[in-house]
C-alpha cells in the first residue's frame, strides 16, 4: 500500500469513492475543496491510500501559503471537524509518521488536524471545543426532550407572527450575508468574504446538499441559518440574526424547523457544530435541544520543534475590541483580506 497525494477536484469519481468510506462527511467531498480553492486559492494536497482501485484511506489537507502565517498544511480550513477516513483493515502503524514526512517535503511549518482520532492518542492537544449532536427521532419525542426554556422560546417565536422560509435562491444567501456581517461585528470578528458564501451556494446549496432557512417578520428577514447534509448526517454550519429582533427568538424557531425538516426526511444525526470552551451562552443554547455533548480536539504538529504543540484559540483576543469599533465597510474589507491567511 502506497500513500499518494491527489487533488479531489480532478480525481475521477472522487465523491463516489469517498461516499463508500463509513466515516466520510461533506467536508471530505470535492465540493468543499472547490469552495476553499476558489475562494482562497488553497492548494488541495489530499492524502490517500488505494486498494484494488478503491480508496481505503483519505486525509484531506489544504496547503496554505501566506506571508503572514507561513506555509502550512491544514485538515481542513473552516471546518468544525475533519476526521481521517480509513478502512477497518488498514493498519495505522507509522501512518502518522508518513504524513508528517510528506509535510517536510512540502516545507510546511506546521500541520493541523481538526478532530479526534486514535492517530493522536499519545500526542499533545492543540485546542479543544465542545461538540453537540442530536439523534433524530419522531418530532413529538424530540420536542419533549428539549429543555423547558428552549420549548418556551420556540412557542414565543411562533406566537410573534414570524414566518419561516425555505428559499434556495441566491438572493437569500445574499440576505444571510448581510445579517452575518452585523452578527460578526457584534462578536468583534470580521465576516468571511461574500465570495465564500456564494461559492457555498454554488457548490453545496444549489446541488441540494444544504438548505437556507430564514425567519421573516413584517416582510423583513430577521434571522437566517445554513445547514449542510450528507448521507444521514446534518450539520448546522452558519447562523446570523438582526440584533434588534433577538427577543423574538427567531433563531429558536429556525432551529426547530430545521430539526423537524430533517427528522421527517429520515436523517439520523443533527450536529450543532463546534463551540468554544469559553462560550457558555452558546453551549447552553445547543445543550437545550437535548443534544449529547462531547469534546472535539484539534492537533498541531510543529516542524521546527518536531512535536505536537498547544496553541491559543484565534477567536478571542485584543483584536475583538478593534473589530467591534470598525465601520462596517472596513470590517468587510478586513475579512476579505485576512481570512485566507488564517484558515
Amino acid at each position: 500500500m502506497q500513500i499518494e497525494v491527489v487533488n479531489p477536484v480532478t480525481y475521477p469519481d472522487w465523491d463516489d469513492h469517498v461516499f463508500e468510506l463509513k466515516t466520510s462527511t461533506i467536508f471530505h467531498t470535492a465540493a468543499w475543496a472547490k469552495i476553499l480553492n476558489d475562494t482562497y486559492n488553497y492548494i488541495p494536497r489530499y492524502v490517500i491510500i488505494k486498494s484494488n482501485s478503491k480508496l481505503i484511506f483519505v486525509l484531506p489537507i489544504m496547503e496554505i501559503r501566506s506571508f503572514i502565517t507561513g506555509i502550512r498544511g491544514v485538515s481542513l480550513p473552516f471546518t468544525d471537524f475533519c476526521y481521517p477516513c480509513l478502512s477497518k483493515n488498514l493498519p495505522e502503524e507509522n501512518m502518522l509518521g508518513e504524513i508528517i514526512s510528506l509535510g517536510k517535503k512540502r516545507e510546511w511549518e506546521s500541520l493541523e488536524f481538526r478532530g479526534n482520532h486514535s492517530f493522536f492518542d499519545k500526542e499533545n492537544i492543540s485546542l479543544s471545543y465542545y461538540s453537540h449532536k442530536l439523534e433524530l427521532t419522531d418530532t413529538d419525542n424530540l420536542f419533549k426532550n428539549f429543555k423547558s426554556n428552549t420549548r418556551r422560546n420556540i412557542k414565543k417565536a411562533e406566537k410573534s407572527g414570524i414566518t419561516i422560509s425555505f428559499d434556495q435562491s441566491p438572493s437569500f444567501m445574499d440576505s444571510y450575508y448581510k445579517l452575518n456581517c452585523s452578527t460578526r461585528k457584534k462578536h468583534g470578528l470580521p465576516p468571511q468574504p461574500l465570495k465564500f458564501f456564494r461559492n457555498v451556494f454554488k457548490n453545496i446549496i444549489s446541488n441540494n446538499d444544504g438548505i437556507i432557512i430564514s425567519a421573516i417578520f413584517k416582510n423583513k428577514i430577521i434571522a437566517s441559518a445554513i445547514y449542510f447534509h450528507y448521507k444521514d448526517q446534518v450539520i448546522y454550519k452558519y447562523g446570523a440574526s438582526d440584533l434588534n429582533h433577538l427577543p423574538l427568538r427567531a433563531n429558536n424557531l429556525i432551529m426547530w424547523e430545521a430539526i423537524k425538516h430533517y427528522a421527517q426526511k429520515g436523517f439520523k444525526t443533527f450536529d450543532f457544530g463546534k463551540t468554544e470552551i469559553s462560550n457558555e451562552g452558546l453551549r447552553r443554547f445547543k445543550s437545550g435541544w437535548g443534544s449529547q455533548e462531547k469534546i472535539i480536539n484539534y492537533y498541531k504538529y510543529d516542524f521546527k520543534s518536531c512535536t505536537f504543540v498547544t496553541v491559543q484559540g484565534k477567536e478571542t483576543g485584543w483584536y475583538n475590541y478593534l473589530f467591534k469599533k470598525m465601520p462596517r465597510p472596513l470590517l468587510i474589507a478586513a475579512g476579505k483580506m485576512l481570512y485566507r491567511h488564517f484558515g
